[in-house]
């Protein structure tokens, strides 16, 4: 049996430093386990790993060499990591800048790449990541997409075909309509059907934009044409389904991953159940409701959905849980999620690294029996945003900016100190994401963490934050998609007198006095000492 090594003993094995081993083990490329809450790495995977890089060293013709990022700001810098471990040149287009690129606009996207001379394009998340038109014109340019073929884009990004194509598989869907016929009449009369309370949504599009739920028959015809404009301005597409709306389920997505050589894989599961108006504010992997019958399920349904439109790339395939164990299948994202840091932490795994080997043809080059989860991770999203104000967008410059450190914490940043936050884009900053050897440790670490942030100068939710990871219903595991909009109520918790005094203090202002002691004042904003 091979020795196992402390990061340590394996950095002075091979004359790396010990940060160094610790960041491959995080990222996945170098295999590793956890001991006693320790990371021990055997010594044949260290001279695997030494003979890999070595191996990748020596060919110098990679077929992806060059690679354009077709988004900003966190998901940007994420990807930029993975290609610098990789040896690959990270082009990131100017978004803010006069003049700078539209990335809504397929054609100067793709010549901006074209001219770059890229030879892959990675859509992150939003803008045209889940665009298939855009996919195509990649292609059609000569450039490799990071991502599924256009048809499966299509296949799944359509929420009333997929709806049909689960059913046909045999995998439950929640009882609703996605008929052809959209008319007023039609879906009043679908809706009867179904029964109230009632979830509409387009049928186009995510990320919970154009969603209504509708309690009552007089509330509908209203719903239906704000849904519409919204789908519409959104989408390009007004088409909506009904669905049965579900009181207090659990939110739980499935991770694939599928190569062009028709393996594929499931990287476990993630709970993303806190949620606000639709929007993902905590997640976690792998669920604290999920028991090993329920996983068999949820995978099972995952890659029977991938397989059948030709998947390739990574995935995400979206349920609904109840209380009773019953699982209801909601859509698949055709892209990377914004939570994927906790499935690489519990899997070893580097995802957008998958992405890249997998577009250049790459075989998976893994099997189901290999993926081992270990642990659990939790993420929260840090975002520019006043949740004391109803969660209204900030703006602002970032005059101090400190992140967290320590054992299995990470963050995924998109800012520094100095930069101005803008109204332009998404408000989100960036992810903290723990892992610990169970929920308890990852939760531990997690609320120290978002102790340790300090951003000042622009109004961010990270006092949210700080108090939500506290909460008993976070801390027992008990949370549900209606449960943060029952639980907060946009009024700030009450900070304690000694948190004042110790502000105070902190503040050393040093209160300097002629023939006195020293004395700092510290006054509120309503002018109270």
């Amino acid at each position: 049996m091979p020795d196992d090594l402390s990061p340590s003993e394996a950095a002075r094995r091979i004359g790396a430093t010990t940060r160094s081993v610790q960041r491959w083990i995080a990222t996945g490329q170098l295999a590793a386990r956890r001991v006693g809450g320790r990371w021990r790495v055997a010594s044949d995977a260290i001279d695997a790993f030494v003979a890999d890089s070595a191996a990748e060293r020596a060919t110098p013709d990679r077929s992806i060499a060059r690679l354009f990022v077709a988004n900003r700001g966190e998901i940007a810098a994420r990807i930029t990591r993975t290609c610098d471990r990789l040896g690959i040149t990270a082009i990131v287009p100017p978004t803010d800048a006069p003049g700078a690129i539209d990335l809504l606009d397929i054609d100067s996207v793709v010549s901006a790449a074209v001219a770059a001379r890229a030879d892959a394009v990675h859509p992150g998340f939003g803008f045209l990541a889940e665009n298939a038109a855009f996919a195509e014109a990649v292609e059609a340019a000569g450039i490799r997409w990071i991502g599924p073929p256009p048809a499966a884009i299509r296949a799944m990004g359509d929420k009333a075909a997929a709806r049909q194509l689960a059913q046909r598989l045999g995998i439950p869907t929640i009882d609703g309509y996605d008929g052809a016929d959209q008319t007023d009449a039609a879906l009043t009369r679908a809706a009867k059907r179904i029964g109230y309370p009632i979830l509409v949504k387009p049928a186009a599009g995510g990320g919970g934009k154009g969603m209504r739920i509708v309690r009552a028959p007089d509330d509908l015809p209203g719903q239906l044409a704000a849904a519409r404009r919204e789908a519409q301005a959104a989408f390009g597409d007004d088409r909506l389904i009904l669905e049965r709306f579900l009181e207090g389920p659990r939110h739980v997505e499935v991770q694939v991953l599928f190569d062009a050589h028709g393996h594929g894989v499931h990287l476990g599961e993630r709970d993303c159940s806190l949620q606000r108006r639709h929007q993902k504010v905590l997640e976690e992997a792998p669920s604290p409701a999920v028991k090993p019958a329920i996983r068999r399920r949820l995978t099972d349904a995952a890659l029977a959905l991938a397989r059948e439109v030709g998947y390739v790339s990574a995935g995400t395939c979206e349920f609904l849980l109840d209380d009773t164990g019953a699982i209801f299948f909601l859509e698949m994202n055709t892209r990377l999620q914004v939570e994927h840091p906790v499935t690489e932490l519990v899997t070893g795994r580097d995802l957008v690294a998958d992405q890249i080997r997998i577009a250049a043809g790459e075989p998976l080059g893994f099997a189901q029996g290999d993926v081992r989860p270990n642990g659990h991770a939790i993420e929260v999203r840090l975002y520019a945003e006043d949740a004391e104000a109803g969660f209204l967008p900030a703006t602002g410059p970032i005059l101090e900016l400190r992140w967290p450190s320590g054992d299995g914490v990470r963050v995924d940043a998109g800012i520094a100190a100095g930069d101005e936050v803008t109204g332009r884009f998404d408000p989100m900053l960036a992810k903290v994401i723990a892992h610990g050897a169970d929920r308890r440790e990852a939760l531990a670490r997690l609320t120290k963490a978002l102790d340790e942030t300090v951003v000042l100068g622009l109004t961010t939710n990270l006092r949210f934050l700080r108090w939500l990871v506290r909460r008993p219903e976070v801390l027992r595991g008990q949370a549900r998609i209606d449960t943060l909009d029952a639980i907060w109520h946009e009024t700030p918790p009450a900070i304690p007198d000694g948190t004042w005094a110790e502000a105070a203090r902190l503040l050393d202002a040093g209160g300097w006095r002629l023939n006195a002691t020293p004395r700092a004042r510290l006054i509120a904003d309503d002018g109270t000492e």
